[in-house]
Parts: structure tokens; sequence; C-alpha cells
């Protein structure tokens, strides 16, 4: 079993393909957040000397901002439901998968 089949099983994805998506999603989120810190820093410190708090609250800040990017990516990239929906909520212990199973 290669590893991209481990991650469709794990992610309960439909075929590789989602798969692939998904990691260009998770690429171009990363890329993004790397690509905007230095442009950010330039603006806000033009004699391009960064004290230490800045990159802590760059640290800090940048959590929230990648989530945000992350559905974004998603949406434009049709994985929104994958990245939208809490991962708590397909759990095999979940309640609601289960009331789901028993419905059916």
């Amino acid at each position: 079993m290669s590893w991209l089949d481990s991650l469709k099983e794990r992610w309960k994805l439909g075929s590789l393909f989602q798969v692939v998506i998904v990691l260009v999603v998770f690429a171009c989120t990363g890329f993004t957040v790397v690509f905007l810190r230095q442009p950010l820093f330039d603006y806000l410190f033009e004699s391009g000397d960064r004290p230490l708090w800045a990159s802590i609250v760059y640290y800090i800040l940048i959590l929230p901002v990648y989530n945000v990017f992350l559905l974004f990516y998603g949406f434009v990239f049709g994985q929104f439901r994958f990245f939208g929906t809490s991962r708590r909520d397909s759990s095999p212990e979940s309640p609601a998968i289960q009331e789901r199973k028993t419905k059916s």
C-alpha cells in the first residue's frame, strides 16, 4: 500500500485524485503563509530590523490566519467539505456517525 493510499483511507476520501488535491491545498496554504511574511514585516518595520516580539506575535496570529487560508484554498479547489468539517465529527466513536449508521 502506498502512502497516498494510506492517506486516502485515513482521510476517508473517494479517490487518489482527491488526496492529491488536498495535498495541493496544504501546499498552497503553506506557501501563502510563508510568502506573506516578508512583505508584511517590510511594511511594518521599514528599517529592516525586526524585534523579537514581532516574530512571536506573527507565530501566534498565524494559527488562525492559516486556518482561514486553508478554508479559502479548500473552497477554490473544491474540497471545502473536507476542510470545513470538524474532524471530530468523522471519528468512529462520534455519536453523529453512530446515529447515521443506525438509521441506514
